[in-house]
């Protein structure tokens, strides 16, 4: 009597935390590629701050406007060696996936726009660049090192942190963003 009763709360314990958990957000199979990418799954998924910035192109962004994608959100400056050395790879998968509904939002932070476009069109990168030229942004997102990129899923939700530079065209990484495009 005394397991039944146990398993019955422990079935019950896990319909109440499942759905609250990050997997409920994204697929199970897609959190676990992330994790395999060296890439910290959030316990659970965060609402992002909304912000509107102006890109390089002269535009301007909001955060908002690209719900419904799955988006890298990356804080970084052209002096930082880790931030220069990731972005190749962060290029490469933005090419790969960018028609399957994934943008990449390189957020420069501190910089002016001279230097920023110097360094972007040197290196031919193409995915949206917006200035963060007061640091007010970066601050928002509480970010105390860069390169510093979050994840956020069709959703809308902030699924991933990572601090650092990582590669992000691995197979690992690819396959991981593969699933999270999949994801619904």
């Amino acid at each position: 009597m005394k397991k039944l009763i146990l398993m019955i709360v422990t079935a019950c314990m896990a319909v109440i935390i499942l759905p609250h958990s990050i997997e409920a957000q994204i697929s199970a199979d897609a959190a676990r590629l992330l994790r395999s990418a060296r890439i910290q799954v959030l316990n659970q998924p965060a609402v992002p701050q909304n912000f509107t910035l102006p890109l390089l192109s002269g535009e301007n962004a909001a955060l908002s406007s690209y719900k419904g994608k799955v988006v890298i959100l990356n804080f970084w400056a052209t002096w930082c060696p880790p931030c220069r050395s990731e972005m190749p790879s962060m290029e490469t998968l933005y090419q790969r996936f960018k028609n399957d509904g994934l943008e990449i939002l390189a957020v420069n932070t501190g910089e002016d726009s001279n230097t920023v476009r110097q360094f972007i069109q040197n290196n031919r990168y193409t995915f949206p660049v917006p200035l963060d030229t007061s640091g007010r942004v970066s601050a928002l997102y509480g970010v105390q090192a860069i390169p510093t990129s979050y994840i956020i899923d069709r959703t809308g939700k902030i699924v991933a942190r990572i601090t650092g530079a990582i590669s992000w065209d691995t197979q690992q990484a690819i396959s991981a963003f593969d699933a999270l495009l999949k994801s619904r």
